[in-house]
């Protein structure tokens, strides 16, 4: 845990040199001093001011291992950049920053404030790293929290744990998603209501409608020509029944119940790896080569990679042939980082989904569930397995991940170009950035037979964002409907999303019909 003193104007001459050093008053402005301290001690409202902490809820301000934004990330110059935007942009206000790595490490920096000579007007809460757990602690003081994300790093954290303040109510939770820093600013300055003697509900309520007020209004989402031809719903029933999704998740094997009607097999680490080892050096050599001269780029993956990514793509070809199965999903990280499997398989996903059958991250078989479903509805299109973003300066939510198709209207369909990069959070193994068709309606998805519900957005595909920060493939869409509204389901679905290219809305609601089931539209 480290205590920050931030002070906008000369503030700082105020305060004990314990707290925060300067040899003179010009070197006061924006400044932030970094200092230790257990118990902080400062004036009331020093230079007639309210003090505010910010916490930025991290593993540590160099990264020290795999997780979004990446390995060896340096959060120092985004903390000090941050400091000294809100130094600038809201000269009312003394800042004072902390980091903080979890409950523990909040829960001293609370008790400090608490402490304090004067006490702290409210908090802002950084979410620099996904699931570190910061800012529960600091909103149950009641104080002011204004929660912001750090996109691209802490996202999936953020809204998880956004959607749970907005389902409980959270009176004194205020929220920002935005990579507009005067955005931001705004959010900030709504601590005036507090200030003037408001309750902490006002100044959530300030928040949110300074969120809105900086939302742009709808775009044109008029969307280019996608002519589909999707199964009925007893067709794409009859479909699912005869797919098989292989699980490998650990080193157990075994058959599992069927998910939603579709059968499940676990399939130990060791089978796998034991396919990867006897994979045909020639095929594998071959299929590298194919990639290679298929990519617009290859940086940082060497030749070697590119050949053991091969042998991987060709063992699950060999697994899912065994099994009779059309999909794939495996702890890909679990099983890289215990040494089961010594390849990521993300390569051998994205030709996987090229020729319509599925390869799934994470062993997550909801989401290789959707993708099953929704590929057999649609006659082969791939789904786009996504850790999203939701950015509410540019109206956008955001899908993230390492592995994507580039053949996004099906095997027979056009391609996209796509790049070969590392796995970007670890910067290892091989992965794919795939600059997918813009224009286009999509419709996302996950399935829940335990709820016996879909869940459903559309959004038209708009960019590609080539952000070095977090997963490989970015796509960019802007949502069809109240994106204030898309903030609300991440705590029951979990961060995952499934993205199909198409107008998917008529058939989605037929099948769900078919089957018993509710569509929960969260846009």
């Amino acid at each position: 845990m480290e205590m920050k003193p931030v002070l906008s104007g000369c503030a700082c001459c105020g305060l004990s040199r314990r707290h925060f050093l300067a040899s003179s008053c010009a070197a006061c402005a924006g400044a932030v001093g970094v200092l230790a301290a257990a118990r902080p001690v400062f004036a009331a409202k020093a230079n007639g001011k309210p003090f505010i902490r910010v916490i930025y809820s991290l593993h540590a301000e160099v990264q020290p291992g795999p997780d979004w934004p990446n390995v060896g990330f340096d959060f120092r110059p985004v903390m000090e950049s941050v400091n000294a935007a809100l130094a600038n942009g809201c000269p009312e206000f003394n800042f004072l920053s902390s980091t903080a790595t979890g409950p523990e490490e909040a829960e001293a920096i609370v008790k400090g404030d608490s402490d304090a000579t004067a006490p702290i007007l409210g908090y802002i809460v950084y979410q620099m790293n996904c699931w570190n757990r910061v800012v529960q602690t600091v909103a149950e003081t009641g104080k002011p929290t204004l929660y912001v994300d750090f996109q691209f790093a802490g996202s999936g954290g953020f809204l998880v744990y956004t959607a749970d303040f907005l389902r409980k109510q959270t009176p004194n939770v205020g929220f920002a998603a935005s990579s507009r820093m005067d955005d931001v600013i705004a959010a900030v300055k709504c601590f005036k209501a507090a200030a003037d003697g408001g309750s902490p509900a006002d100044f959530a309520a300030a928040a949110a409608k300074a969120r809105r007020d900086t939302t742009p209004a709808p775009g044109d989402l008029a969307c280019k020509e996608d002519p589909l031809t999707t199964l009925s719903p007893a067709e794409c029933l009859e479909k699912m029944k005869a797919s098989k999704i292989l699980v490998v998740r650990d080193q157990e094997a075994k058959v599992l119940d069927p998910y939603m009607g579709i059968p499940l097999v676990q399939v130990a680490f060791s089978e796998l790896n034991a396919l990867w080892e006897s994979a045909d050096k020639d095929e594998a050599r071959a299929v590298a080569d194919r990639w290679e001269k298929g990519a617009t780029s290859v940086t940082d993956v060497t030749r070697e990679t590119l050949e053991v990514s091969a042998a991987m793509y060709l063992a699950n070809k060999a697994l899912l042939a065994k099994y009779n199965a059309n999909a794939i999903t495996i702890n890909c990280l679990g099983g890289f980082y215990g040494n089961h499997i010594h390849a990521y398989p993300c390569l051998g996903f994205h030709e996987l989904n090229n020729e319509g059958l599925i390869g799934a991250c994470e062993a997550d078989v909801r989401s290789t569930a959707t993708m099953t479903t929704f590929t057999a509805l649609t006659q082969g299109r791939p789904g786009y397995i996504s850790d999203p973003v939701v950015d509410t300066a540019k109206r956008q939510i955001i899908y993230a991940h390492c592995v994507a198709s580039n053949r996004a209207f099906g095997p027979s369909g056009t391609e996209n170009p796509f790049d070969i990069l590392t796995h970007s959070e670890d910067r290892q193994g091989a992965a794919v950035r795939s600059l997918l068709p813009v224009g286009y309606m999509t419709t996302s998805l996950e399935v829940c037979p335990e709820r016996k519900e879909f869940l459903f957005h559309q959004a038209k595909a708009v960019a590609n964002d080539p952000d070095d920060r977090a997963c490989r493939t970015k796509l960019c869409a802007e949502p069809v409907g109240d994106i204030e509204k898309l903030f609300t389901q991440w705590d029951q679905w979990g961060w995952h999303r499934v993205t199909f290219y198409g107008d998917l809305k008529e058939p989605v609601f037929a099948l769900a019909d078919a089957m018993g089931y509710k569509v929960v539209e969260e846009a």
